[in-house]
């Protein structure tokens, strides 16, 4: 295959080209036609100097990743993924070709939109996004140039999931980053982090611009526009567009919040809401535009809305033989009186680093009014003409709630003309008109009714894969696992929250409860209804302390408490093991099994030994006894004994003779007990007193404990000591055996 494909050349025997639609910074896009299905795609086929680059592989896998990311979604508002391939080296892809403009065109046409008209666009869009989101797929490029609106006015996005892979190669020209720049969020812009609230910042921005007419932050440099994302919040809508609905402009703040944690989680999210700020609008905020704008004047012309009721139609000539859809049926859903040239139709592979390089004008053209508008105001019909009817879903309803009211101010033109000839005007379109009109409004009355009171109007509790249920019984969703569920109800599209708790008989990660509980049951869509899941954490963990066996801290000196408060729940303590301890303080631990410091399940065993104190103890009788038994007894005891010695008259030398605590007095180990030991009678020498006076002697006598008598045969007549008995020098007892002193006798004359 050469750089660019030839008209007429066919790709893998099956897609021939038609014409080159337009080339983006990653690929070139063709028209073809899918020759064994007869139908128009669109082609998507990358760049050879990137498929021939340094970094191919890693380029390569990327770009088939996302394109099986986005082939995976299902959902009326994005482009189908038809095929994959690789020719020549390079690899392509094929995408449903939608007939259309892009959104781009018509924000250049109209300038500021209408809530209505904006409402509409954003529902759409979240209901694309929010099918990516519930396949784990981030766009990563929502702008208006990747939002196509198809000839039957609704919105399918392109470009889904190829941005990451478009911007490793091109995101160093300033076009590129020009083209992306206003719509990325902070967190991609500096950390690379691409998230569904990024997508949902995106789609606030859009939905600023649609409404103000201009994006929050404008400059040529787009180094400057980066900057002011990442550092500068974005101003309320309600300050660029004063009369706007208060709860239009808190839902846009909500997705263009800077922090990601302040935004909807993901387009699910957004969507509900989304549900109660149109539920609650009052009518005359749906037609709130901004009227300051000067482009309005100049799109508008004769003050005729550029947009169809049902949304963004693009007007379609009326050639008279219609024009052929993606699928080859005749299309005339978009026809009209008036024929104005057609504006740009949009491939479904808008390449994201062009602005408008995939916009081309339609060859084919008719002669319209000169000076007429360019737009027309259109109704599209049932999208179900050409194509295979697909159920009504929540979403589907949710727009059309938008969108209903406004085909009452629509009148067909062709009556106008009819007035005008002055031909008798049939009946019949009057009658055609009123069945309408009934028929509207049964319709309107069923959708109503389905919307808020019927099936519309809650979702039903689903059943888990996991779960086996008992016919006639109510099946009670608990013990099973939450990331399955968590799946079956991201593609029911159900909301809910989750909270996680321990719990020592349910697994982690598998659910605990859910309200409602059972399957089947019914979840309101309003008042922010939705699921609450509790799931499990597993059985919680417990640490024992390491400090525990510390008896100077607080754990030591009560483990028990210690250990309840680290959260166990099994501790074996049996009272009948529990020790007397010299050392351990009473109710501190003796022993403790696992070791202090392990971690475990809360509620596993802890076995625990705990000291009873020092063992009491009655104080043994050591009076009388020796100090060498008197030892004895204490050590047996593990009593602890300070000794001292006195003089005793009664009891022998060596021998107890008195303690500090009375015999039978309870005491425990380790107390101390003062005891006297006896150094037997106490004895003096005495001295020689004779030849002193009387009194002389008889105060050294007394001094040493003696008792002193004096003997005067002669009479006292010099009162000097002749004699003393017992005599100097011997050694005497200072009392006798029954405690009294000594007598010591002084002879005088």
């Amino acid at each position: 295959m050469t750089e660019t494909a030839n008209e007429g050349q066919i790709i893998d025997d099956r897609y021939r080209i038609v014409r080159k639609i337009a080339d983006g910074g990653m690929a070139t896009v063709y028209e073809a036609i899918d020759v064994r299905l007869d139908r128009h795609v669109a082609v998507k086929v990358m760049h050879a100097q990137l498929a021939q680059g340094p970094h191919r592989e890693q380029f390569v896998e990327r770009f088939h990743r996302e394109a099986r990311s986005a082939a995976a979604i299902a959902n009326p508002h994005i482009v189908q993924v038809y095929d994959t391939g690789e020719i020549d080296g390079r690899n392509y892809l094929v995408m449903e070709y939608v007939h259309g403009v892009n959104l781009r065109y018509e924000m250049n046409q109209q300038g500021p939109f209408t809530v209505r008209e904006t409402l509409r666009v954003v529902a759409e869009t979240l209901d694309g996004l929010a099918a990516a989101h519930r396949a784990g797929v981030v766009h990563r490029d929502i702008k208006p140039e990747n939002i196509l609106l198809n000839d039957r006015g609704h919105v399918q996005i392109t470009d889904f999931g190829l941005a990451k892979a478009a911007s490793q190669a091109t995101l160093s020209t300033t076009g590129m980053l020009l083209g992306t720049a206003a719509y990325l969020a902070p967190e991609m812009i500096e950390n690379n982090q691409a998230t569904p609230q990024g997508d949902l910042y995106s789609v606030g921005i859009m939905a600023w611009e649609m409404l103000a007419g201009e994006p929050p932050f404008q400059s040529d440099n787009p180094v400057t526009m980066v900057f002011k994302h990442v550092h500068e919040d974005v101003p309320p809508i309600i300050t660029r567009c004063p009369g706007i609905e208060p709860s239009v402009s808190a839902f846009i703040a909500r997705l263009t919040a800077r922090l990601v944690e302040d935004r909807p989680a993901d387009a699910m999210e957004a969507q509900r809401l989304l549900r109660p700020v149109i539920a609650e609008m009052p009518m005359e905020a749906w037609q709130y535009r901004r009227s300051d704008d000067p482009r309005r004047a100049e799109a508008t012309g004769d003050g005729v809305s550029p947009l169809a009721p049902n949304g963004l139609v693009p007007p379609r000539r009326d050639t008279g033989m219609g024009t052929k859809d993606s699928n080859g049926s005749e299309d005339s859903a978009a026809r009209a009186t008036d024929t104005p040239p057609q504006p740009p139709a949009m491939s479904s592979a808008a390449t994201p680093s062009e602005v408008s390089s995939t916009t081309v004008m339609d060859n084919r053209s008719t002669d319209g009014a000169k000076g007429a508008d360019t737009r027309t105001r259109v109704l599209a019909t049932d999208p179900n003409a050409d194509r295979k009817p697909r159920s009504i879903t929540s979403q589907d309803a949710f727009t059309q709630a938008i969108t209903a009211s406004d085909t009452s101010d629509i009148q067909p033109s062709s009556t106008a003309e009819h007035s005008r000839g002055g031909r008798p005007r049939s009946k019949v379109p009057i009658i055609i008109a009123i069945i309408m009109v009934v028929v509207l409004a049964a319709g309107a009355g069923c959708g109503a009714w389905w919307y808020y009171l019927g099936p519309g109007s809650y979702w039903t509790m689903p059943k888990p894969t996991d779960l086996t249920c008992k016919t006639g019984k109510d099946c009670t969703i608990k013990n099973v696992s939450w990331s399955s569920f968590r799946s079956t109800l991201n593609v029911a599209g159900i909301p809910y929250s989750v909270a996680q708790e321990y719990n020592d008989s349910i697994d982690e990660g598998n659910i605990i409860s859910t309200t409602p509980s059972t399957v089947g049951a019914h979840i309101s869509k309003r008042n922010a209804g939705n699921v609450k899941i509790t799931v499990s954490k597993g059985i919680r963990q417990a640490t024992i302390p390491s400090d525990i066996t510390d008896t100077s801290t607080e754990d030591g000196k009560d483990p028990l408490t210690a250990l309840e408060k680290a959260g166990f729940t099994n501790i074996s303590h049996n009272v009948n093991n529990d020790e007397y301890s010299l050392t351990v303080p009473k109710n501190a631990l003796l022993s403790i099994s696992p070791d202090p410091g392990t971690t475990m399940d809360h509620n596993a065993s802890v076995t625990v030994k705990l000291s009873l104190g020092p063992m009491p103890v009655n104080m043994p009788d050591v009076v009388g006894r020796t100090k060498d038994e008197a030892q004895a007894l204490f050590d047996s005891l593990q009593l602890k004994a300070s000794y001292s010695e006195d003089y005793s008259d009664t009891v022998p030398s060596g021998s107890i003779i008195s303690a500090s605590q009375a015999v039978g007095t309870q005491l425990h180990w380790g107390d101390t007990v003062d005891v006297v030991v006896s150094k037997g009678p106490q004895t003096v020498t005495l001295p020689d007193v004779t030849g002193k006076s009387t009194s002389e002697a008889t105060s050294i006598l007394e001094a040493l404990g003696l008792q002193v008598k004096v003997s005067a045969p002669l009479g006292d007549l010099t009162h000097t000591v002749r004699l003393q008995s017992p005599s100097a020098g011997q050694q005497v007892r200072v009392r006798d055996a029954n405690g009294n002193k000594t007598v010591i006798t002084l002879t005088v004359v």
